[in-house]
C-alpha cells in the first residue's frame, strides 16, 4: 500500500503539468464552420469544410452543438454515479443498525451523492441544453467565445475525478478515503476530518480525499463561471437581427438570469473553499472558533447555497414554460409576468440564505427578517404555477411524453414548494430542521421538479439532436415509473420527518422512539427508490437504442407545431440542416456524398442553392 500523501502530491503535480500543456495548444485548435451556420472568428481565415472525425473531433471541437452533447454525456455519467450511491444508502437504511455498509462508507456516499447531483449533474445538464439550443433559439452562429466554451467543459472531467478520488483510491491506498463532510462541509469537522471521518486533533492525519473533493468542487465552480460569462455575452451580442428583448424566448431569459446568479454566487463559494483548504493545510483560523468561527462558513456557504437552488431550478422552469405550451396548443399565458417573476426570483434569492440557519442560534430579529423574505419569494414561484395552469386551461392538450413530464413537474413543484413554505416559518423550522422532512422537501424540487423538466426537454428535443424518434411507449413507462417512484420515495420522507427521524444518520437503532414506524417508512422509501431506478434504466435503454436505431425523422416539424403556429427557430434550423444527409463530421453533403463547395463567408452551400444550380444548368432560368 502506498502512502496517501505521496500519491496526492504526485497526482497533483502531473495534473497541473497536463493542464499547462493542454492550455498551450489551444490556439492551434482547428477552425471550422458549424453545420448549418456561418463562420465565426476571422472570416478571412482558412475554411475547413469538414470537422475532424472520430475521437479528435470530440477532443478539439468548439462547435456549441458538440459541446452541448459532451455536457449531456458527462451529466448522464454523473447522474448514474449519484444514483448508484444513493441506492446503496437506501438499501442500508431499509433495516435498523449496520447491515451492508459501515457508517464511514455511508457518510462518504452521502457526501459524494450530494455534491455529484448538484454540481456534476445539475449544472452541467442545464449547460448541455443551453449550449446546444440557445444559439439556435436566438439566431446566433455559435457562442460568443467558442474556445472558452470548450475550456469550461474540459474542466469538468478532472473536477469529477477529484471529487470521486477518495472513494476510488480508498480501497487501494493507505491514508486516503472518501470525504465524510456532507455536501455542506460544515466546520469544525470539515476543517479537521480524518480518513475515519472524525476530528484529527493535534496528532491525527487529515484525509487527502476531502482536500481533493474541495479542489474538484472549486474547479467545477470555475467551469460554471466561465460558462455563465459566455451565455451572458452570447445573449447580449450574438442575437439575430430579428431577435430583440421584446421577443426573446423564455428559456433564454431564464438562462440569462441563472448566469447572473452564477456570477455573483460561485466566486463566493470558491473563496470560501480556499479559506477552508487553508484552515485544513496551513493552520489558518478563518472558520476556527478562535478566529472567524464555524458560523462564518454557514453564512458564506448559504449565501451561495440558496441562489444555487435557483441556479438549478430557473432554467428547468424555462424548459417547462417553453415546452408545455407546444402540447397545450396555446401560447404561454402571461409571458411578461413569467419573465418578471424570473427576474424577481433572481434578486430575492440573495436575501433568504439565513433560513438554512434558523437552528444555529442567530438573533430572532434577523430570523424574522429572513422569514419574511423567504415567504415572499414564494410569490413569483406561484405566479409561474398559475401561468402554467392557465396555459393548459381550454388548451388542445396532447399527452405526449414531454407533456407528461411537464405535468409531473407542475405537480411535484407544488408539493415541494408548499413544504418549503412551512420550513420558511421559524417555529416550524425549529422542529423540522434536522429531520427527513427537509430531505423530502428538497428532493421534491431537485428530482421531482428539476429532474422531470430535464426529461421533458430531452424527449421534446430528441429529434432535434439525433434526427430520430424515441420509442414512445417506453417514454411513457419511464414517466409513470418516475412519477410513482418519486412520490413514494419522497412523500414517505415527509412522514419520516414528522415522526422525528434525523437526517444524515447512517442507522436508526433506538432504545426509545418509533423504530418500527421508521423501519416501515424507510422500506417504503427504498421501494420507491427501486421503482425510480427501474424507470431510469428504461430511460437509458430507450435513449441509446432510439439514438442508434430509432426511426429517422423525415419531417422538419415532428411535433406538428405549425398546426397552432408554435414552430420556433430551432425547428426551422432542424428543417434546413439536420434532416439533410449528414457525414460523420456533421456537415451537409451533396447527393453523391461529396462535400459542398465552401463559401467565402465560412458557411456551406445550402440544399436550396444546390437545387438552384442544378435547375440553372438545365436551362430553366428559375431561381429557387
Amino acid at each position: 500500500m502506498v502512502n496517501g500523501q505521496v500519491v496526492l502530491t504526485a497526482f497533483m503535480g502531473i495534473f497541473l503539468v497536463a493542464v499547462v500543456a493542454w492550455l498551450t495548444r489551444l490556439d492551434s485548435w482547428r477552425t471550422y464552420s458549424p453545420a448549418g451556420g456561418g463562420g465565426y472568428g476571422d472570416d478571412s481565415a482558412t475554411v475547413h469544410s469538414e470537422k475532424p472525425s472520430g475521437v479528435i473531433r470530440w477532443l478539439t471541437t468548439v462547435d456549441h452543438k458538440d459541446i452541448g452533447l459532451l455536457y449531456g454525456a458527462y451529466a448522464v455519467v454523473a447522474f448514474a454515479w449519484g444514483g448508484l450511491s444513493v441506492m446503496v444508502m437506501r438499501l442500508e437504511l431499509s433495516y435498523p443498525g449496520t447491515t451492508i455498509i459501515s457508517a464511514d462508507t455511508y457518510n462518504a456516499l452521502l457526501t459524494s451523492h450530494g455534491i455529484t447531483m448538484l454540481f456534476l449533474f445539475g449544472t452541467p445538464i442545464i449547460a448541455a441544453f443551453a449550449n446546444y439550443l440557445l444559439p439556435l433559439m436566438i439566431g446566433a452562429d455559435d457562442m460568443a467565445f467558442p474556445r472558452i466554451n470548450a475550456i469550461a467543459f474540459w474542466l469538468l472531467p478532472p473536477a469529477a475525478f477529484l471529487v470521486w478520488a477518495g472513494l476510488i483510491f480508498g480501497p487501494f491506498v493507505d491514508g486516503i478515503a472518501g470525504a465524510q463532510t456532507s455536501w455542506t462541509m460544515y466546520p469544525p469537522l470539515a476543517a479537521d476530518s480524518t480518513v475515519a471521518g472524525t476530528p484529527a486533533g493535534d496528532a491525527g492525519a487529515l484525509n487527502p480525499g476531502a482536500d481533493l473533493m474541495m479542489l474538484g468542487l472549486h474547479l467545477s465552480g470555475i467551469s460554471a463561471t466561465m460558462g455563465a460569462i459566455n451565455f451572458i455575452a452570447t445573449i447580449f451580442t450574438e442575437r439575430g437581427e430579428d431577435v430583440g428583448w421584446h421577443n426573446l424566448d423564455i428559456f433564454s431569459w431564464t438562462m440569462l438570469t441563472q448566469s447572473g446568479l452564477i456570477l455573483f454566487a460561485f466566486p463566493l463559494l470558491g473563496s470560501a473553499l480556499l479559506m477552508l483548504l487553508a484552515d485544513r493545510n496551513l493552520d489558518t483560523l478563518f472558520f476556527d472558533p478562535a478566529g472567524g468561527g464555524p458560523i462564518l462558513w454557514q453564512h458564506l456557504f448559504w449565501f451561495f447555497g440558496h441562489p444555487e437552488v435557483y441556479i438549478l431550478v430557473l432554467p428547468p422552469m424555462g424548459i417547462i414554460s417553453y415546452v408545455l405550451p407546444r402540447f397545450a396548443g396555446r401560447k404561454l399565458f402571461g409571458f411578461k409576468f413569467v419573465v418578471y417573476s424570473t427576474l424577481a426570483i433572481g434578486v430575492l434569492s440573495f436575501g433568504v440564505w439565513a433560513h438554512h440557519m434558523f437552528a444555529s442560534g442567530m438573533d430572532p430579529r434577523l430570523e424574522s427578517a429572513f422569514m419574511a423574505v423567504t415567504l415572499s419569494i414564494a410569490i413569483p414561484s406561484a405566479v409561474k404555477v398559475f401561468n402554467w395552469i392557465t396555459t393548459l386551461w381550454n388548451g388542445s392538450i396532447r399527452l405526449n411524453t414531454p407533456m407528461l413530464f411537464c405535468l409531473g413537474f407542475v405537480s411535484n413543484f407544488i408539493i415541494g414548494g408548499v413544504t418549503g413554505v412551512f420550513l420558511g416559518a421559524v417555529p416550524v423550522n425549529q422542529v423540522l430542521h434536522e429531520t427527513y422532512y427537509v430531505i423530502g422537501h428538497f428532493h421534491y424540487i431537485v428530482m421531482g421538479a428539476i429532474g422531470f423538466a430535464v426529461f421533458a426537454g430531452l424527449y421534446y428535443w430528441f429529434p432535434l439532436y439525433t434526427g430520430r424518434m424515441y420509442q414512445q411507449r417506453l417514454g411513457k413507462w419511464h414517466f409513470w415509473l418516475s412519477m410513482i417512484g418519486t412520490n413514494l420515495t419522497f412523500f414517505a420522507m415527509i412522514f419520516l420527518g414528522y415522526g422525528g427521524m434525523p437526517r444524515r444518520y447512517a442507522n436508526y437503532t433506538l432504545t426509545i422512539g418509533p423504530e418500527a414506524l421508521f423501519t416501515d417508512l424507510h422500506q417504503l422509501t427504498t421501494i420507491g427508490a427501486i421503482i425510480l431506478m427501474i424507470g431510469q434504466i428504461i430511460f437509458v435503454y430507450n435513449f441509446i437504442i432510439s439514438w442508434l436505431e430509432g426511426p429517422k425523422v423525415r419531417d422538419g416539424d415532428p411535433w406538428n407545431l405549425d398546426e397552432h403556429g408554435m414552430k420556433t427557430k430551432e425547428w426551422e434550423w432542424f428543417e434546413q440542416n439536420k434532416i439533410l444527409p449528414m457525414t460523420d463530421g456533421g456537415e451537409p453533403v451533396n447527393d453523391d456524398g461529396s462535400p459542398p463547395e465552401p463559401r467565402a463567408d465560412g458557411g456551406e452551400v445550402s440544399s436550396d442553392e444546390m437545387a438552384s444550380a442544378d435547375v440553372g444548368d438545365a436551362g430553366s432560368g428559375d431561381d429557387q
